[in-house]
């Protein structure tokens, strides 16, 4: 039985020499709410696309003129954003591998089930669907005065986060951003004073946890000739120099004792003296600080001051870890994809299944940071323009699978496909080898399972 799925309407060109199953598909995705055009070869799919404007393109492998190689190439020429499913009777792994290196985005075996059809389509759907909500909800923030142009998301806590960012921005009060090592708190900082007042003056960046005690109070508030040994001439600080702007401390639960003092006089009053100095100096500086630490209990330890936190913490925004944010994940890889692509000099179309499910499923311990790092590694060395599974880190030991996993979900080790095979292997044994049962196991379709059991070579 097919399932439902509520997915948006997509334009797809079916490519296919053979009439009847054309007009099967053709049929069938109408009844789906799809639009439908038609081309009987390979020239007269090229010539379609390149006077159309299609989503997807569903492309046989084998056809009289142009084969479905060719075709895939040229067409992605002409049009690098059409996702292409290759369809195929001839189904190796070495043809998927081969189609997907040329820009496919995935490949269906004949004869066709059309529950493995509804899944790529729908993934198509979902994508151009993501993409283009998250357009929509730019321009809107955009028109309300409030832009994120470097913050890539679509998942609702980004967006509160985001409008709230712009209702802040516009007042004098110091914000305090909450959130793991990664996530984004620095770009959030940014749009908060890019969004303020102060747009026009500088925002200063300090990660309070990278200079030692003695080097963090100058380099804040700046010291005077002869300060300290080594100190040769007199030197400016951070909150001189952002007179006018913001101050971004990051890492703010790392400051000593002592340099709390200084920072919570200088929010009293707004004025401090530099290292070795005696002149007061007045400075116009708005506070955004950030920290991945529980400053309450760090309170509770002894180890922050409960005034200063009270005078950080006057609006507290949290930006949650991208495990609680798995919508935007398709939308960073592509953002991700893109600009690593120019800035190498690739050309990089898009991800295999394979890999988009299992970048999808992990945790990702490091947050945005880490998803970047992997994406970046990828380009790098992939062959072809679409990463493949052999192209991310797992399994090699720089990342791993997802770590919520609960027991009795089983693992990922290195690939879904893996877990996909092992589930067929338990169900054909628990059902003695018989399909039908198996498939009743499992929920899916006998036509589905002999599907499966033929991609992985397994005997029913």
């Amino acid at each position: 039985m097919v399932f439902a799925m509520s997915i948006r309407p997509l334009n797809i060109l079916i490519a296919e020499d053979g009439q009847s199953q054309r007009e099967m598909l053709r049929d069938f995705l109408i009844k789906e709410g799809h639009t439908v055009a038609e081309a009987e070869n390979g020239d007269q799919a090229v010539q379609r696309v390149l006077h159309g404007h299609f989503d997807l393109l569903l492309l046989d492998y084998k056809m009289p003129g142009m084969d479905g190689m060719q075709v895939l190439k040229e067409v992605k020429r002409i049009n690098p954003e059409i996702d292409v499913v290759i369809i195929t009777a001839y189904g190796t792994i070495e043809t998927a591998v081969e189609a997907m290196k040329a820009g496919a985005i995935d490949y269906i075996n004949k004869p066709i089930e059309f529950e493995e059809l509804l899944l790529l389509v729908a993934r198509v759907s979902e994508r151009r669907t993501l993409l283009r909500e998250n357009e929509i909800l730019r321009q809107e923030l955009k028109e309300k005065g409030v832009t994120a142009d470097k913050i890539i998301y679509r998942s609702p806590k980004m967006r509160d986060l985001i409008n709230m960012a712009g209702r802040v921005a516009r007042s004098r009060a110091t914000v305090l951003l909450q959130g793991e090592s990664g996530s984004g708190k620095e770009l959030f900082a940014r749009l908060i004073h890019n969004l303020s007042p102060r747009s026009g003056k500088s925002i200063i960046a300090v990660n309070c946890g990278a200079l030692p005690e003695s080097l963090l109070e100058s380099e804040l508030f700046g010291h005077e000739k002869g300060a300290f040994t080594g100190a040769t001439m007199k030197r400016i600080g951070r909150f001189e120099e952002a007179d006018g702007g913001t101050i971004f401390l990051d890492e703010i639960g790392e400051l000593s004792l002592p340099v709390q003092v200084k920072l919570l006089r200088f929010l009293q009053e707004r004025e401090f003296q530099r290292l070795g100095g005696n002149q007061t100096i007045r400075s116009d500086v708005r506070i955004i600080s950030a920290t991945n630490h529980d400053l309450k209990s760090r309170v509770r330890d002894g180890l922050f001051r409960e005034d200063l936190f009270y005078r950080l913490n006057v609006v507290a925004m949290t930006v949650p870890p991208l495990r609680e944010r798995k919508e935007d994940i398709p939308l960073l890889l592509e953002h991700f994809m893109m600009r690593f692509a120019a800035a190498n000099g690739k050309n990089i179309t898009g991800i295999s299944s394979e890999a988009r499910d299992l970048l999808l499923k992990y945790d990702y311990p490091g947050n945005v940071r880490e998803l970047e790092n992997i994406i970046e590694r990828a380009v790098v060395i992939s062959r072809g323009p679409v990463i493949m599974m052999e192209d991310l880190p797992f399994g090699q030991g720089l990342i791993y699978p997802p770590s919520s996993q609960k027991k009795g979900e089983g693992l990922l080790h290195g690939s879904l496909e893996y877990l996909e095979r092992k589930l067929i292997l338990e169900a054909m044994g628990k059902a003695g080898e018989q399909q039908t049962k198996a498939a009743d196991i499992l929920g899916i379709s006998e036509r589905m399972l002999r599907y499966k059991l033929k991609k992985y070579g397994l005997k029913g």
